[in-house]
């Protein structure tokens, strides 16, 4: 009867340890990363693994810090959200660091900054933000994009989508006249889209820098993702990445290579 109720007393508390996630998948240091899977060259999957300029930078810091990744798909609008509720410990997908956005989140360092691309379709009216009046544009809601539409072209159609992918299907049917996207990443949909003849009509470049979210107030993983950061700038991965995924844009100085 003992050895029963012992028996039955240890299974009852592998079941507990199971359900509250025990064991060796669920532990040790395990940092869960919120990204978007369809945003390139950013951040998207292909062939099962979630890569992009962000997450590969990421991937390198965290190699340099000794910490393990879990990559999560998800959708911008949700992400930050996401972050500050604990779901995800990091978000990777070129979040604009915004002060309305340092009220949910904190960032890391810098490691790249904010371009947009509007984009069309040949033979629509379109050739700056000054064309947009009265267009259907799409924009994914939440994103740079978006509050830059409402300040640059407030006499748009402003129509929101929870991801890139949504928005582009919807500027190859006609359903919108045009769609704002991170630069490297309208340019990208322009080349592998030959058949619906996209074009990007106009380069935005901004001063916002890009950033990790972490929860607010967790200075160590802040901390730790910085000094991977500054590693990976000074030993050039920052660059190699960069080349990788965004070869044709410029590096800025304080991410070049410092010389040893």
């Amino acid at each position: 009867m003992k050895k029963s109720l012992a028996a039955a007393l240890s299974a009852v508390l592998l079941t507990v340890l199971a359900a509250c996630g025990g064991g060796e998948d669920a532990g040790a240091g395990t940092l869960r990363v919120g990204t978007l899977s369809d945003s390139k060259p950013n951040a998207y999957q292909e062939n099962g693994v979630f890569t992009g300029f962000d997450n590969e930078l990421l991937k390198a810091i965290a190699a340099n810090q000794n910490l393990k990744l879990e990559f999560v798909s998800t959708e911008f609008a949700t992400l930050l959200s996401q972050v500050a509720t604990g779901r995800f410990d990091i978000g990777s997908s070129a979040i604009s660091q915004t002060d309305e956005r340092r009220k949910t989140v904190d960032f890391s360092a810098p490691y790249n900054y904010q371009s947009l691309g509007i984009e069309t379709r040949e033979g629509v009216a379109i050739t700056d933000e000054n064309s947009l009046a009265g267009k259907r544009i799409g924009v994914v809601q939440g994103t740079v994009s978006d509050s830059w539409l409402v300040a640059n072209a407030p006499t748009a159609q402003a129509v929101r989508f929870p991801q890139d992918a949504a928005a582009l299907a919807a500027l190859k049917s006609g359903a919108i006249d045009g769609a704002i996207f991170d630069q490297a990443t309208a340019e990208d949909y322009a080349a592998k889209n030959p058949d619906a003849k996209l074009k990007v009509v106009k380069a935005i470049t901004t001063t916002i820098p890009h950033g990790f979210a972490v929860k607010k107030g967790n200075t160590a993983l802040a901390g730790k993702i910085n000094a991977g950061l500054k590693a990976v700038i000074a030993d050039g991965t920052w660059e190699k990445v960069h080349q990788r995924f965004e070869p044709n844009a410029p590096v800025p100085a304080e991410f070049k290579a410092r010389q040893q």
